[in-house]
């Protein structure tokens, strides 16, 4: 029998979490039934919802089954218990570092307004980090849907906070609605108040929304960005830059991007030179968290432990954590590739 490594004590650091698609299912179902909300079968049949987001139906599905599960978190203690929850089970896959993503307009209308929504928010991962020991950070995203004025708000707001906890400002939502450029203005009030720039790209469409990512909004970091495999060039810009691609295996075959694990392109992107953070994406509705994020990479890739270990250290360096996080954690790698797995 072939003895591995356990990929839940590999130290890593997890930089693509939404917020609400965090929650446990359990926890779900507890708070639908304190607030009377009735769940589809999707949500209570205890395997992941049969989700395809290639066309606008199939997105609007997705979207329709997060609202939901969004609509049940009300008061601060059910924003205290989701982000405990997602320290915790962070926590248990290995990893030393979260940056959850969260739009806090989605949450204000329950929660008293943005400010006190983002302040819940920020109160509610300041206390998770100090009770499981888990480097929290939160990057505020903004949503392509709406109006680009909205996102400009958004970034002012966000880097008023940035000394409670904001580290980056993102882009979500389906991308195949509005331009990039249309958000430039917002993401240059993030960067310039010194937040990092993590937009959505390359899901749902191919590489021109990459690169629009790059030149428009000059991305540090881009939210899964897969679908630069498509276009060598772009794949070499993305190592030469240095620019890590935030891949969630799971929910780019749970969404349709890809048919099987072993379509996803991480040996394409890896082999290219293309820094790596895998991430989870939405547990709660794909059905897996970190750990097995990098068993998609061992099984269906065939990456060898040197290898896991590798994109460990890409998704620490491709972090907003402080030096002395990063120092700890690198060094966590190294010593979990020196233990023999037979032993």
């Amino acid at each position: 029998m072939e003895h591995v490594r356990d990929l839940r004590l590999l130290p890593k650091a997890h930089l693509h979490l939404h917020f609400t698609g965090s929650m446990r299912p359990a926890t779900l179902r507890e708070l639908a039934d304190k607030y009377g909300v009735h769940l589809p079968e999707a949500l209570t049949g205890g395997e992941p919802p049969r989700l395809r987001a290639t066309d606008e139906r199939g997105w609007f599905r997705f979207q329709r089954l997060y609202d939901l599960a969004r609509s049940c978190l009300r008061e601060p203690e059910d924003i205290q218990r989701l982000v405990r929850e997602a320290a915790e089970e962070d926590v248990r896959d290995g990893s030393g570092w979260l940056e959850i993503q969260v739009d806090p307009t989605s949450y204000a209308p329950r929660l008293g307004g943005l400010i006190p929504a983002l302040e819940i928010i920020l109160d509610a991962v300041d206390a998770a980090s100090r009770d499981t020991g888990l480097g929290m950070r939160v990057l505020v995203a903004a949503n392509r849907m709406k109006h680009p004025l909205d996102a400009r708000m958004l970034a002012r707001l966000a880097v008023r906070y940035a000394d409670r906890g904001v580290i980056g400002f993102g882009l979500s939502n389906d991308e195949r609605r509005g331009m990039a450029r249309d958000f430039d203005r917002a993401f240059a009030i993030a960067r310039e108040g010194g937040l990092l720039a993590a937009p959505h790209g390359g899901e749902l469409t191919g590489p021109a929304s990459v690169r629009d990512c790059l030149d428009d909004l000059r991305a540090a970091r881009i939210g899964h960005g897969v679908r630069a495999a498509e276009d060598p060039r772009l794949l070499r810009r993305l190592a030469e830059k240095g620019v890590t691609c935030e891949v969630c295996p799971a929910s780019n075959v749970a969404l349709g991007v890809y048919e099987k694990p072993e379509d996803v392109p991480l040996r394409t992107l890896y082999e290219a030179g293309v820094p790596m953070a895998l991430g989870a994406d939405d547990p709660l509705l794909f059905g897996s968290r970190l750990a097995e994020q990098y068993e998609i990479a061992r099984v269906h890739h065939g990456f060898t432990d040197q290898e896991l270990a590798e994109l460990a250290r890409q998704s620490v360096r491709g972090s907003a954590a402080p030096e002395d996080v990063r120092a700890k954690l690198l060094a966590g790698v190294d010593d979990w590739l020196a233990v023999d797995p037979a032993a």
